[in-house]
């Protein structure tokens, strides 16, 4: 069982203009070949979505964002409660999004409007138990399959929008590693060139004067 308890209620719930405020993220993990940049980003990331309730269609995780957190704990902490995981939150937000709620048991309001808050997460830790498993399975799937299985309109385009964020991330992380060559072999070129620069330097000792004395 797990330590960790899941939050209940709904007295802490931000709202803003009549729309129940909430945060949640797309949870990933790099396959093997992530570090082949030739390779189609599609095919070294994983992403990790959960069932619903009574229903079945997969999810990101995601929930009430509460008026004693900031919009990323409040990430963190439904990829906890409702996956089981944890990991490094990319602060960069895919983006903010409007939906109504299609289930009676998770109207955001009165009128069932939300505004969704949503970042990647790179998974770190994988929870044998967490607090919502009963209630959520959670299943790895490869981008295309991701797509396939996103049932609304706005996941799909936060799916687009972690793929732009990863694609930007990789390219950075290419420049780096070209930076980093850039300037090892620079340094390298710099100490060869110290090396030849060298010239053998003539050394004039002198001689010590020898006194002879008759025996």
């Amino acid at each position: 069982m797990s330590t960790v308890q899941a939050r209940t209620g709904r007295h802490r719930q931000r709202y803003e203009n009549n729309l129940r405020l909430v945060s949640g993220c797309i949870p990933y993990r790099q396959t093997k070949n992530h570090e082949d940049h030739s390779t189609d980003l599609e095919k070294t990331i994983e992403v990790l979505m959960i069932s619903s309730p009574n229903r079945n269609d997969l999810v990101f995780p995601k929930g009430g964002w509460e008026d004693d957190e900031t919009v990323e704990e409040a990430a963190c902490r439904e990829a906890l409660e409702e996956a089981g995981v944890k990991g490094i939150l990319n602060e960069k937000s895919l983006g903010v999004w409007e939906f109504r709620s299609k289930s009676r048991q998770e109207n955001c309001c009165l009128e069932g409007g939300c505004r969704g808050y949503m970042f990647a997460l790179k998974v770190t830790e994988e929870l044998e138990t967490w607090p919502e498993k009963e209630n959520h399975d959670r299943k790895w799937l490869s981008i295309n399959e991701a797509f396939e299985l996103c049932r609304y309109e706005w996941m799909r385009r936060a799916l687009e929008a972690f793929l732009q964020v990863m694609e930007e991330d990789r390219e950075l992380e290419r420049r780096e590693e070209v930076y980093s060559q850039t300037q090892h072999q620079s340094s390298f070129q710099m100490l060869w060139q110290s090396v030849q620069s060298c010239q053998p330097i003539a050394i004039s000792l002198p001689v010590a004067n020898t006194v002879a004395y008759a025996p």
